[in-house]
Formats: C-alpha cells, structure tokens, sequence
C-alpha cells in the first residue's frame, strides 16, 4: 500500500492519462506509418517505434499499479507531534548551520527540486517520530551528519 498526499495522486492520474490518451497513440500512428513502408526486416522506424511503444506500455503498467494501491492521505487527521508523511520539516546541518526545509513524501512524490524527500530515504527515516528540538544523527554517504529540528509544519 502507498500513502501520499491528494496532489500526488493527481498527478500521478494525469500522467497516466497523457501516456494513455496522447503519447501511445503516437506510438501507435508511428508504428502503421512505419509498417507502410514496407520490408519489417530492415525496418529501423518500426523497431524504434515499438521499442518505444513497449516502453510506454511498461510505464502505464507502472502507474496503474501504484495507482490500484494508493490511499490518499487526509491531512486534517495528521498530528504535528512528531514527525511523518506530510510533514514539513525545518532543520539545521550542525556542522555548517546550513538551514534545510524538506517536506517528507511518499516514493512516488518525491522530488529534491520541490523540496520533497522521500518516506524511504534516511534522512527521513531518521527524521521520524522525532520532535522539535531533537538532534538526530543521520548516515548518509558523506558520513555522519548531524540535525537539529527547528519546526515541524503541515
């Protein structure tokens, strides 16, 4: 079972809408254009076109299974008291003061430009059921790093 939040499981939708409804039909349209042209063979445009075909074909498959397993997630029912999916997350690097704001998100949603890690990564793994105020050590590839939490936010 996934959780994530209502937007998530928007966008998740309408992607696998836009494969579904634009990008396989042009998939579609390339490969009888392509089959037109005669010998299969030695056909580069047909092989290019199914190969692609069969890529979409994989990430629908992909997207209607998350889909089938998806719970969104009320926000009303979550609590600030510690730290978990959802949250927003302020926190301070202790070895160089840096200030991060992460918001803690299901696999599906997550995106580091958004400022949205994932449930699974170790910062959040870490991060979790914790409170303002706790400094948490966190394994990451560079070593040890070190994290105040500052506040925690829906």
């Amino acid at each position: 079972m996934e959780y994530m939040s209502q937007e998530g499981y928007d966008k998740l939708v309408a992607e696998l809408r836009h494969l579904e409804n634009v990008e396989l039909p042009q998939v579609r349209d390339a490969i009888a254009e392509a089959r037109d042209k005669g010998d299969l063979s030695e056909n580069f445009e047909y092989h290019a076109a199914k190969r692609e075909q069969g890529r979409l074909l994989s990430q629908i498959r992909f997207r209607q299974r998350v889909l089938e397993n998806a719970r969104v997630i009320d926000k009303a029912v979550l609590n600030n008291d510690g730290i978990g999916l959802l949250n927003k997350v302020e926190m301070t690097n202790l070895a160089n003061n840096a200030r991060m704001t992460y918001t803690i998100a299901s696999p599906h949603e997550a995106n580091l430009r958004e400022g949205k890690i994932s449930i699974k990564s170790p910062i959040a793994q870490a991060l979790l059921n914790k409170k303002v105020g706790d400094i948490v050590e966190v394994r990451v590839p560079a070593g040890i790093q070190r994290l105040r939490i500052e506040s925690i936010s829906l």
